[in-house]
């Protein structure tokens, strides 16, 4: 699908890897809705419409929805990159682990994902195929590498992304007949705002363990993957891992 001159949907679209994909489909040329639980209108993209949408409220999503189709029309692309991280052992030191923390994070990074998405494939589905290539659209998840290799202490976030990875293939599956694909970007540790509240100490634990780059990755390279799926027909069904070769231990 090319990306000049379509309409597309970022969601957690005002910072970290979202911000980035934000910037990277502007920049070639699509017409950018940016969703964010809240939009701070300081710095942001005056050629960018955003939104105060929640993802796991179907009336927010549906209001976001239609603003972005009142300013620009219906999506063509969604990239999904709103989402929480939450740690907390099953046996603690202050006891047995939270129900409604694990729950929260599920509801809002598989749960909401998938409400964003249904929402939006029914739109893209209605659109008018591609008649080179027979597409209505695109739809972006993120994963973690955390869904392959949970850390101690990572059940709930394991559990969520594991949850984005698994429903990969059976909705691309479905989804064919419309012509919509659906992919998953899995990223390890991602150089963004949120990173820099983890301690140094455990940053360097981190990238001890990535063989090459031995860094972090930077938002704009999840968003130039995230370009080149949508210009790539063949890539379907599919989570591909973001992460140098990196296996996370065990803490």
């Amino acid at each position: 699908m090319q990306l000049k001159g379509a309409v597309a949907i970022v969601t957690g679209g005002t910072g970290g890897i979202g911000a980035a994909c934000v910037d990277y489909l502007v920049d070639n040329g699509c017409k950018v809705a940016a969703w964010d639980i809240h939009v701070d209108e300081v710095a942001l993209r005056a050629e960018v419409s955003y939104t105060a949408c929640d993802i796991t409220d179907e009336g927010s999503v549906m209001e976001a929805l239609n603003a972005c189709k009142s300013k620009f029309g219906v999506p063509s692309i969604l990239v999904h990159c709103a989402g929480i991280l939450g740690g907390e052992r099953v046996l603690g030191r202050e006891g047995v682990a939270s129900l409604e923390t694990f729950q929260r994070i599920i509801n809002v990074n598989l749960s909401g994902t998938f409400n964003v998405l249904r929402l939006v494939a029914a739109e893209m589905a209605a659109r008018e195929a591609d008649s080179a290539t027979g597409e209505r659209g695109v739809i972006i998840n993120t994963g973690s590498i955390a869904a392959y290799e949970g850390q101690i202490g990572q059940a709930a976030y394991a559990a969520s992304k594991g949850g984005v990875t698994s429903m990969t293939l059976p909705i691309a599956r479905e989804l064919a007949r419309s012509g919509i694909r659906v992919m998953t970007i899995a990223p390890g540790a991602v150089e963004t705002p949120m990173m820099e509240n983890v301690p140094q100490e455990y940053q360097d634990a981190i990238t001890a363990n990535i063989p090459f780059p031995s860094r972090f990755a930077k938002a704009e390279e999840f968003a130039m993957l995230a370009g080149h799926i949508v210009e790539n027909p063949m890539l379907n069904g599919e989570t591909i891992r973001l992460d140098g070769a990196a296996r996370l231990p065990a803490k």
